[in-house]
């Protein structure tokens, strides 16, 4: 048994090369997967219910992604549709699938695997202590921080999924999943190794990031065999090496071979990574046990409220006392503002061309021409980070600092106006782990198009 799998891009709506989809369509692939979540940029878009790519982004893939599954009448998976895969996000895709749809004059069965988790469910496997943090850092669970929480999802295993496809869908769009299990679920379905299925859907899931040059807006391609898998990209342009290869192996894990998922732990120490072809590598010797099932659960809290400034300094007399100015600007602030509490806000400085990458533990700090400024304050409410942003701008714009020749301003301004209200700031109120004993009992599979509409 062979199974070939094609992954267009590194997360719906980044884009890919419609010649590259279409050399790889000829090459007759089973399934079409792609994933479309992040929790990669923090917890905002799951707090604030929006998704991770535009619209028009999103629509334009998913047109080229439907037509070639259309066409070569092979199933389409998404994975953490709309980037977080709560009900919002999923929705949202499902309605921009419908709406392709109907332009096409075509009726998919499409299957929507949802997943949210009722918070009382939450609760009651946290009182029978079958929860547990994801780090030390992880604020415990209350009903008081549920019930400010955003709504709850967790990340689906390839049960569900297998569940959904084994109903001969058109389309499967999945709620919050695991990066790799629409990918895997595609092999596990038609019989391979579930090593082998898991730890080619971990390469496949980034598109051709794992090629040279690489790049997550490019098709890659995957052929599971009996003892193994094979991985390429659809552009020749792009080579797939062992080390290319092996070292995405490496991409986002907490150790250099051990892979953590919903119920697997993926074992990659005994892999070996051959060049078959230019451009096309062979890995063997995955291998996979299944330890007490655990989902990973998220959801997001609004916190507060943050405004923030972009500014360009060119004077180096200012440049060589930066830590000095802002300390007398956050003094001058707090001073004006001696009526507001001070643990109701913080302010703080980022010098882009100095430390705006590493912060405190940046090596060099050789002072440079110019740097990039940015100040942002948070607040616990909008109005209080707006004003409070302002007067930090005002007083830096204005600062007297020793040497300084000029009156006319220490900053240079790329926009107008300088102060951007950003809106409300998230954070993880749950980032934990919930034991289960039935892998779908979270996941219900819901059904549209085709001939019925369906719960199951």
């Amino acid at each position: 048994m062979r199974t070939l799998i094609l992954s267009p891009c590194g997360i719906l709506g980044y884009g890919f090369p419609a010649a590259s989809l279409e050399a790889a369509l000829r090459e007759k692939p089973d399934a079409i997967v792609v994933d479309a979540g992040s929790t990669d940029a923090g917890p905002h878009k799951l707090g604030a219910g929006v998704a991770i790519v535009s619209r028009m982004a999103a629509k334009k893939d998913l047109a080229l992604l439907m037509r070639g599954a259309k066409e070569r009448k092979i199933p389409l998976l998404v994975g953490s549709s709309g980037g977080s895969g709560a009900r919002k996000h999923t929705q949202w895709t499902l309605e921009i699938v419908q709406e392709i749809a109907g332009k096409m004059g075509w009726n998919p069965r499409i299957a929507v695997i949802w997943a949210d988790i009722p918070k009382e469910a939450i609760l009651a496997a946290q009182a029978q202590g079958k929860i547990e943090p994801m780090s030390e850092n992880v604020p415990a669970i209350t009903p008081e921080t549920l019930a400010e929480t955003n709504g709850v999802v967790a990340q689906m295993g390839v049960e569900p999924i297998l569940k959904a496809l084994r109903e001969q869908p058109d389309i499967v769009l999945c709620g919050r999943a695991y990066d790799p299990a629409p990918f895997a679920a595609v092999g596990i379905l038609r019989g391979h190794d579930p090593a082998l299925c898991y730890h080619l859907g971990k390469i496949l899931e980034c598109g051709t990031l794992c090629a040279e040059p690489g790049t997550a807006k490019d098709v890659m391609l995957g052929l599971l065999d009996d003892t193994g898998f094979e991985v390429w990209a659809a552009d020749p342009r792009r080579k797939c090496t062992p080390t290319s290869v092996a070292a995405h192996t490496f991409y986002e894990k907490d150790h250099p071979y051990i892979l953590k998922g919903p119920g697997i732990v993926l074992d990659l120490s005994q892999c070996a990574f051959t060049q078959v072809s230019d451009g096309r590598v062979r890995v063997t010797g995955s291998r996979v046990s299944f330890p007490p099932y655990a989902i990973k659960l998220e959801g997001a809290r609004r916190v507060a409220y943050r405004t923030f400034v972009l500014a360009g300094i060119r004077d180096p007399l200012l440049i060589s006392q930066l830590d000095e100015v802002e300390a007398e600007v956050v003094r001058s602030v707090e001073s004006y503002y001696s009526d507001i509490p001070r643990e109701s806000y913080q302010i703080r400085f980022v010098h882009y061309g100095l430390d705006g990458v590493m912060g405190e533990l940046e090596p060099d700090r050789t002072l440079p021409h110019e740097i990039g400024l940015m100040f942002e304050v948070i607040a616990d409410t909008q109005e209080k980070a707006d004003a409070i942003c302002a007067t930090v701008r005002s007083a830096y714009l204005h600062y007297g600092y020793p040497g300084r020749k000029s009156t006319a301003g220490n900053l240079a301004f790329p926009f107008a106006p300088s102060d951007i209200s950003f809106g409300a700031v998230y954070a993880f109120s749950v980032y934990h782990l919930m034991y289960v004993d039935d892998p779908c009992a979270y996941f219900p599979v819901e059904w549209f198009g085709g001939e019925t509409d369906a719960a199951v």
